[in-house]
Order: C-alpha cells, then sequence, then structure tokens
C-alpha cells in the first residue's frame, strides 16, 4: 500500500473519531444554564420502597405482598422515572414536584440514580396523614435554587371532619443570582374514587385551602411569584380549579388574585396526563400567578406547560387503536411501566 494512502486512511479515521468526540459533547446532557429553569411535576405511580410500615396500610407493596414488591422491581421503577424525568429537556429539571411517594428515602433514593445525581437534588418532604402512606415531595437543585422554608398546609373538610387528606406542602425559595421568592406549592388532592361529582366536595376543601394561601401571599405582593404544581384529580374546566381556585386561561389579569393555568388550554383540546375507558383527563396542573406570563424578570415560556408522551412510556392498545400511559400495575397485576400519570413541566426563563 502506498505511503501516501496510508496517511490518507490514518487522517480520516482521526477526523471520524473528532466527529465523534464532538457529538458526544453535544449529545451529553447539560446540567446548567443560567437563563432558563425546567419546572416539572409527576405523579409516579405508587413509589414504596419493599418494607413494610406498620403506621401505614402498604403491605401490599412488599416482598410478600400480594403485589410482590421487591427490590428488583424497586430498582427497575426508580430507574424508569429518572429516565423521565432527566429527559423532559436538554437539561436537568431546576424544580421536580412529586406525588404518591412513601417517604423520603424514596425520593432521595431518585435523586441519586445514575441519570439524576449529576442534579445534587436536595429534598422537602413531609409525613401526610394519608392512611396509604402517600405523600407529596419536592427536590430541588442546590446549584440553581436557594431554600428558604417550608411548611404542610392540612385539609378541613368541613362535611367530614375525620377525613385524612393529603397535606399541601408549600415551599420558598430563590433561584441563582436573585433575590425574588418564589412560592412553590406541590399538591395532590382527592381522588375520584367513588364518583367524581360524589367525591368533588373534597377536591373543593382542597382548592379553599390554597386559595386562603395563596390570597394572603398576593395580598401582601400582587406581583408575587407563585408556581402551583399537582395531580389535583380535577380538570382545569372543572368547579375546584377554575371557579374555587380561579386559574383560568385569561392572561389579561383582569381581575384581583386570578391565576393562570398553563394546562388549560391542552386540556380544551382534549389532551390528558391520565387516561381512563380511552379518554384524556388533564388532571395534572401547572398554575402560576400572572407576574410570570406578564413577560417581566421572571417568565414562562410561550405561556404553556408540556405534557411528556414520549412513546417509550406508553402502551398501544391496538384493539381500541389508543395509547395510555403505561403503569406500573394494574390490580394484582405487574407490567412493569413507568406510571399512569404522564409527566408535566414548564421552562421558566429569567
Amino acid at each position: 500500500m502506498k505511503r501516501t494512502t496510508i496517511i490518507t486512511i490514518i487522517s480520516l479515521i482521526f477526523i471520524l473519531a473528532s466527529c465523534n468526540i464532538k457529538e458526544n459533547r453535544k449529545s451529553k446532557k447539560s446540567i446548567k444554564s443560567a437563563d432558563e429553569y425546567v419546572i416539572a411535576f409527576y405523579n409516579v405511580e405508587n413509589l414504596f420502597d419493599i418494607y413494610d410500615d406498620p403506621k401505614t396500610y402498604d403491605e401490599e407493596f412488599t416482598p410478600t405482598g400480594k403485589k410482590h414488591w421487591d427490590e428488583k422491581r424497586y430498582e427497575k421503577k426508580l430507574n424508569d422515572l429518572s429516565w423521565v424525568l432527566s429527559n423532559l429537556s436538554s437539561e436537568l429539571p431546576a424544580i421536580i414536584g412529586l406525588s404518591e411517594v412513601e417517604n423520603r428515602k424514596v425520593v432521595e433514593d431518585l435523586a441519586n440514580t445514575k441519570l439524576l445525581k449529576a442534579g445534587n437534588y436536595k429534598v422537602v418532604h413531609e409525613e401526610s396523614p394519608d392512611t396509604r402512606g402517600i405523600d407529596v415531595a419536592l427536590m430541588y437543585r442546590s446549584d440553581l435554587f436557594e431554600y428558604v422554608s417550608h411548611k404542610s398546609i392540612p385539609i378541613h373538610v368541613k362535611q367530614e371532619p375525620n377525613s385524612k387528606l393529603r397535606d399541601i406542602l408549600y415551599v420558598k425559595g430563590k433561584f441563582a443570582g436573585s433575590n425574588e421568592i418564589f412560592h412553590i406549592f406541590v399538591n395532590h388532592w382527592k381522588s375520584r374514587r367513588g364518583g367524581r361529582e360524589e367525591t368533588e366536595f373534597k377536591r373543593i376543601a382542597c382548592a379553599e385551602t390554597l386559595k386562603k394561601e395563596v390570597d394572603k401571599i398576593l395580598s401582601k405582593n400582587k406581583d408575587a411569584n407563585i408556581i402551583i404544581m399537582g395531580d389535583l384529580n380535577d380538570e382545569p374546566e372543572n368547579k375546584s380549579v377554575n371557579t374555587v381556585l380561579f386559574a383560568t386561561n385569561n392572561t389579561k389579569h383582569t381581575k384581583p388574585h386570578e391565576l393562570y393555568n398553563l394546562m388549560y388550554n391542552k386540556s380544551i383540546k382534549e389532551e390528558g396526563t391520565n387516561s381512563r375507558n380511552y379518554k384524556w383527563f388533564m388532571l395534572d396542573n401547572l398554575i402560576v400567578s400572572q407576574s410570570l406570563v406578564d413577560d417581566k424578570d421572571f417568565y414562562v415560556e410561550n405561556k404553556e406547560g408540556e405534557i411528556f408522551k414520549d412513546d417509550k412510556i406508553l402502551y398501544y392498545n391496538a384493539k381500541a387503536n389508543f395509547k395510555v400511559p403505561n403503569k406500573t400495575y394494574g390490580g394484582k397485576n405487574y407490567y412493569g411501566g413507568y406510571s399512569d400519570h404522564l409527566a408535566v413541566y414548564f421552562i421558566l426563563h429569567k
């Protein structure tokens, strides 16, 4: 082989190798951005550890329970959830709200998965009175968000004083390089089990409780930065969300204390995050104060939230010609999916 041919081949190898390195650098997950933040919420469908908690009814989520929940399934679940959360955007989320987590440890385990570990997430969590032992929690990147304080807000139902509903988690903090306080509320309202209309009064109680907290904040500062996220078990058009909480799709800020629902317009188009009987329901809501849609210092990109709907996390029912969230369990049957809900998120710009 001629010397010039050998040199040409070697040069080609170096060029290809160089291209590969550049491509890998491009595809590597960015973990920091100076001017935008990914804000996410995910109902993770029963993220339990494998141990029995004698204070709650979690026996089915143990190796000897009826769902045979063991270490292998738990690890798979963590890795699956971390794949979703790490693929919402080109960078890891700054804020992640979660519902249906058993305790602080499972959230810490999620934060320490291979795909999320680079985010150096800190956890905010409080035990809730839910009889099954499922709570809400917040994960935040300590390089992008400075924690200030938090508290749990209990829900009282006048009609049923002994009802044990999940607390609302209220977290205050500041984004890096800013002195502006953000008020973040993580929710998981009463489910529709027993009938939507029959259980509506409990979700209205949740909305009334949250509304009081929000009004206190806005009364002191009409331009306060408020983010409400959660599985509200009601859609944007329903009374608890639209009327009681007063979260609309009106960007004109015409009425005091009116909030803006980032998922409202998608709900009108019959998009959703949870599916029942081959119909989508927008149960997972992202709501912000009007200050965040006024294009001021901080603002929401496109004034809209997004649904993460990758085919990888969906199950296709050929008979119905319909894709649904690929859930972990259906009754006692283990499907090994991600969650029965889809994650929602928005991009916050500064």
